[in-house]
């Protein structure tokens, strides 16, 4: 046990399938599947959008009860092309979470997913609630304008001020306007010395502010530089479209569609990058799913009472 009544990972695992899909003419993603062949289905789907997954990612499951599928979303970790932005959106992401399970011969499954795997898990589960067995959520992001301006603009500055001073340093100071429009142009243009010094500023920000205590750990992933550029590149892109939503707040204004699914919300309260409101927000339109603030938590799905609920949560849905 981590700490005294709350529960830790499971042990390290090894994938004993990988493969690869291609999902169009552009883009062929790398998949891996863990733990209990003959088990229930889950699916864990990454954060960022462009953060890629993550050996640990495959821990929060029991391996003798779960089939546990991991892929890397469109231009992220060993996804190709890296950092491809053309027919990236969160709706051919949604396809890609169909198509991995129908190439897989998955009926239904379990969908686990924090920060941006939240709105990505919310956005399949409406689309496909026939496909969804139960959903487990952490660091609920919806991907609303002042959810994004609260973190990239105007917010999260004023707890993380020290932080913050390096993440609009490459910007100069007459574009600060719109920090996110302007990261989004360095990112995509010509200059690649520029392109690489946002992208390790853009990821940098993420990284120092995502757990209650700053981890020396999380700021080393922005110093690898296919990390840094296909996180910050994805993640602009989205951002500056808004998601490819129809309007602002769907996936809120859609979540009545998950009624009848079963889930789980788990929150930190001192979560700087997705605010808990958000959470707190889907959990009174879905007040059936069991809904959880961790007390000593931030962002991060890797802090002690956050990991607790999640391994509860997914031990729960096994029985599924």
């Amino acid at each position: 046990m981590a700490e005294e009544g709350r529960r830790s990972l499971y042990p390290p695992i090894e994938p004993y399938n990988t493969g690869t899909l291609v999902v169009s003419d552009i883009h062929t993603l790398y998949y891996e599947e863990c733990g209990n062949p003959e088990g229930k289905p889950v699916v864990v789907l990454h954060g960022g959008p462009g953060g890629g997954i993550v050996p640990s990612y495959r821990c929060y499951f029991d391996p003798k009860k779960y089939r546990i599928v991991l892929f890397d979303q469109r231009g992220a970790g060993k996804s190709t092309p890296l950092a491809c932005l053309v027919d990236n959106t969160t709706w051919t992401l949604v396809e890609d979470v169909e198509k991995i399970r129908n190439h897989l011969g998955i009926s239904k499954w379990v969908v686990f997913g924090g920060s941006w795997g939240s709105t990505l898990s919310l956005a399949y589960a409406e689309t496909y609630p026939a496909s969804v067995k139960a959903l487990v959520l952490r660091g609920i992001f919806t991907l609303r304008r002042k959810e994004l301006l609260w973190f990239y603009q105007d917010g999260a500055s004023f707890i993380f001020p020290d932080a913050w001073d390096g993440f609009i340093k490459p910007i100069p100071e007459a574009e600060r306007g719109d920090l996110m429009s302007a990261y989004y142009r360095y990112l995509t243009g010509d200059d690649e010395e520029k392109k690489m010094e946002c992208a390790r500023a853009w990821s940098t920000w993420e990284m120092a502010t995502s757990k209650l205590f700053v981890s020396e750990d999380n700021l080393r992933k922005a110093e690898n530089d296919d990390f840094a550029i296909s996180f910050a590149r994805i993640e602009s892109h989205y951002f500056v479209h808004g998601g490819f939503f129809k309007e602002d707040g769907e996936l809120l204004k859609s979540a009545i569609l998950l009624k009848d699914i079963p889930g789980t919300i788990v929150q930190g309260r001192y979560d700087v990058v997705c605010p808990a409101t958000t959470a707190w927000e889907l959990h009174k339109i879905l007040p059936h799913f069991d809904f959880s603030i961790v007390a000593d938590a931030g962002h991060s799905c890797s802090e002690l009472g956050t990991i607790d609920l999640l391994v509860r949560a997914t031990d729960k849905y096994s029985e599924l």
